[in-house]
């Protein structure tokens, strides 16, 4: 199937082919012409699904052959979680509707406000907005949404978790009832089941790429590694096949992205860090940088687990298992997107070994152990398929042993307790 089949107007259809997309992916399918023929739409779908376009591209065609309202009040309204994420969706717009002389435009925190007010003042079509800066916009009376006829909540599942579901329901109430509503999310934990209850009108759903898969060109592997040297692995991964590639490396802490960022720079692989501490200019030069091919490695929190779109990205390396398996998927699929192959290394060390068996258990694969490199951890066949029961069941290859599981009877008692209580017990008989 092509674009051209799903009843999209000739200036997007032009617009999208300058972006090199030449079939529309299975939730564009599905998604386009429902929300052009009007209907709310209750779609599941994880990142990199391409979900952005599934919207942008009939909300564009809308608000066009529908006519842009007086004084350029604003047609749209995108929701999103973070500020790189409502970057991305700006850009796609913007792209997206090239042709069209629509007028789009993004507010999120993290930046001074005013040139916000002065870019609404003038008038958009489309606002995209994390809802934290629109919230306060909106009560500073400089934002007004009563014009709105489409509502997108994007990531819907990431603002649960980030506390933003109350902003969204203040949010709402100054949006029209008479709209249409797109709600986008990876997950549908309860309390976005109940959300989408309270604003959506007979939804059309659709359930593309549930978030526990992951993409077919996405090779996986994982190193079994001392926590001390981690990164020297990384620096051997990195360094292995002569130049670095570009390579996006995910970290569970602030602290720890910005101590691998260092060593990285420190050992001649130029680096940068972003995460939530540091302000959203730096963060976006650190994006640009990548981007650009000027830094080869992003060290990054979970910021960068969803909505950030880099072309040829080679590699994701977990450095630090996630605790939320469902965020694994997200983070390798910044690689192997539009069809194209990527590579995701894990390094697990002895106190991971539990999240690597729930992220296997929520993809259903086993993901293939490398043990040819100069860090690696010897692993009995029984720890790696098992649970670990405690730090001795994990060895280094410099202690060259690996502890035994511990003997027990039939009844599941500790042999080598119980014998010690009966010696002791005779002892004293004596």
């Amino acid at each position: 199937m092509e674009f051209k089949e799903l009843g999209i107007t000739e200036k997007i259809l032009n617009a999208v082919d300058e972006q090199g997309y030449k079939e529309p992916s299975p939730i564009q399918k599905e998604a386009i012409p429902v929300v052009l023929s009007g209907k709310d739409v209750l779609g599941c779908a994880q990142t990199g699904s391409g979900k952005t376009a599934a919207f942008a591209i009939p909300i564009l065609q809308k608000i066009y052959e529908e006519g842009f309202q007086n004084n350029r009040k604003i047609s749209a309204l995108v929701l999103a979680p973070t500020r790189e994420l409502a970057l991305q969706i700006h850009e796609s717009f913007t792209a997206y509707g090239k042709f069209l002389k629509s007028r789009c435009g993004v507010i999120m925190g993290g930046v001074p406000q005013t040139p916000q007010v002065k870019m609404i003042s003038k008038g958009l079509d489309i606002l995209i907005a994390t809802p934290g800066r629109l919230l306060d916009l909106i009560n500073q009376k400089i934002v007004n949404l009563n014009s709105i006829r489409f509502l997108v909540l994007d990531e819907a599942d990431q603002m649960l978790d980030m506390g933003f579901i109350n902003d969204i329901k203040k949010i709402l109430k100054h949006v029209p009832q008479n709209r249409q509503t797109l709600f986008f999310t990876a997950t549908m934990p309860d309390e976005i089941l109940k959300l989408t209850k309270d604003i959506l009108k007979d939804p059309y759903n659709i359930s593309v790429n549930p978030v526990s898969s992951t993409v077919d060109t996405i090779s996986q592997y994982v190193y079994f590694t001392d926590k001390s040297k981690k990164n020297s692995l990384l620096k051997y991964c990195l360094l292995k096949n002569g130049e670095v590639s570009s390579t996006l490396i995910f970290t569970r802490t602030k602290h720890g992205a910005n101590k691998v960022a260092d060593f990285l720079s420190k050992n001649g692989i130029l680096a940068s860090a972003i995460h939530g501490d540091k302000s959203q200019n730096a963060r976006q030069r650190a994006l640009n940088s990548f981007k650009d091919g000027e830094i080869k490695a992003l060290v990054a929190t979970d910021i960068a687990a969803r909505g950030i779109d880099i072309s040829d990205l080679s590699c994701v390396v977990n450095f630090d298992l996630p605790e939320v398996n469902e965020t694994y998927v997200h983070r390798i699929g910044r690689t192997g997107r539009a069809g194209k192959s990527g590579v995701s290394l894990s390094f697990c060390d002895i106190n991971e070994v539990d999240l690597l068996r729930s992220i296997e258990k929520l993809i259903k694969k086993n993901i293939e152990v490398v043990e040819d490199h100069p860090y690696h951890l010897e692993v009995s066949e029984k720890v790696v398929k098992e649970k670990p029961k405690g730090n001795n069941r994990l060895r280094s290859k410099s202690q060259n042993k690996i502890a035994k599981p511990i003997k027990k009877d039939s009844n599941g008692k500790n042999l080598i307790q119980e014998n010690n209580r009966q010696r002791k017990s005779n002892r004293k008989r004596d």
